[in-house]
């Protein structure tokens, strides 16, 4: 039952890196050729190279995933790189935040020239996001790491 589990959650992390690997390679690239606005096409340049430079970390971040369903898989959950895998997921996550919070001031710009306040509240969607990504990850490192600590302790008691 186990193994089904992290097939399947294995299939679903692909299944979320394709679109977004096709948006990078299709709709990001058709934006910036076709702004809808080409007088203020300087403002949207920095969004869509805010957004290809995040993807780099999301995608460390999903093989950093895969890799420690692997492990799951090899019964090593319980491993020092396990702990690391999620200290990279953790790193990644707050890169994202930080490059997102670094766009959003352009974010703004475009809102203010389109009049449409909820932009900025959709931009600010990936920051929280990615917080409560490594936040999260935080908490599942800590306590991977206070299990493999308990669990050496027992070992060595006889």
């Amino acid at each position: 039952m186990k193994r089904y589990s992290t097939i399947f959650l294995k299939i679903a992390v692909i299944l979320v890196a394709i679109p977004i690997l096709a948006l990078c390679i299709f709709g990001l690239t058709w934006l910036a050729e076709n702004p809808a606005n080409p007088a203020d096409a300087h403002i949207l340049y920095p969004i869509i190279i805010g957004i290809y430079a995040s993807a780099i970390p999301f995608f460390v971040a999903l093989y950093q995933a895969l890799k420690l369903l692997g492990y799951i898989d090899k019964n090593k959950a319980f491993s020092e790189l396990s702990v690391k895998a999620l200290k990279y997921i953790k790193y990644c996550a707050n890169t994202i935040s930080a490059v997102y919070v670094a766009v959003i001031p352009f974010v703004y710009l475009v809102a203010e020239k389109d009049d449409a306040p909820g932009l900025i509240i959709i931009g600010m969607i990936p920051i929280f996001a990615s917080m409560l990504i490594s936040l999260f990850a935080a908490v599942l490192q800590r306590l991977l790491q206070d299990a493999i600590n308990i669990k050496s302790e027992n070992d060595l008691t006889v």
